[in-house]
């Protein structure tokens, strides 16, 4: 071997390693098949809906929790910070989405006031209530005791959910080995 290889070898093994990818935030890339800890309780992932706007970056998540019979719905709002809700599905109907109120009363005794609307293409995968790379609707409204009021539409499909603001810091994941 001749002087320069050894001299380049011990160049080439003094590099240090390109540093690693950045630090995943679990919020936005919890997959299907990951387990999720809200309030105590455990849930797999079972859907995923990702809300964009054409040519920007996802801003709100829907992760679709299971847990035995129960499903829940955990929505990640980016903005400066995370704002998440854990929701529960609420039945109702609406025939058509230029008939969605401005204030909506719940079982006679709860209002929920309109806080925002926006219109936003979604990418989905595994069990969830959309069509991927398609429009949805969405309204998110605010009431009394720190409670929240969803609604989305999407090609004439409804979803209300009903649910409370969670700290994110008390989410916790567990990553999938699939």
């Amino acid at each position: 071997m001749s002087i320069f290889k050894r001299v380049s070898n011990i160049i080439r093994s003094q590099k240090q390693a390109p540093a690693s990818a950045e630090p995943t935030n679990p919020l936005e890339d919890s997959r299907v098949g990951d387990i999720v800890n809200v309030d105590l309780e455990e849930y797999v992932i079972s859907g995923k809906v990702v809300y964009f706007d054409r040519g920007f970056a996802p801003h709100r998540y829907a992760y679709y929790l299971q847990s035995g019979t129960n499903i829940q719905c955990l929505i990640v709002e980016k903005g400066r910070t995370f704002d998440c809700f854990i929701c529960s599905f609420v039945e109702g109907a609406l025939d058509d989405p230029n008939d969605v109120p401005s204030r909506l009363e719940l079982d006679g005794d709860t209002v929920f006031e309109l806080e925002h609307y926006r219109s936003d293409m979604t990418r989905t995968e595994g069990n969830t209530d959309f069509r991927s790379g398609d429009d949805v609707m969405f309204w998110r409204y605010f009431g009394p005791d720190k409670r929240f009021f969803f609604l989305q539409w999407q090609d004439g499909k409804f979803v209300a959910m009903e649910g409370e603001r969670t700290p994110g810091n008390q989410i916790k994941f567990l990553k999938s080995t699939l």
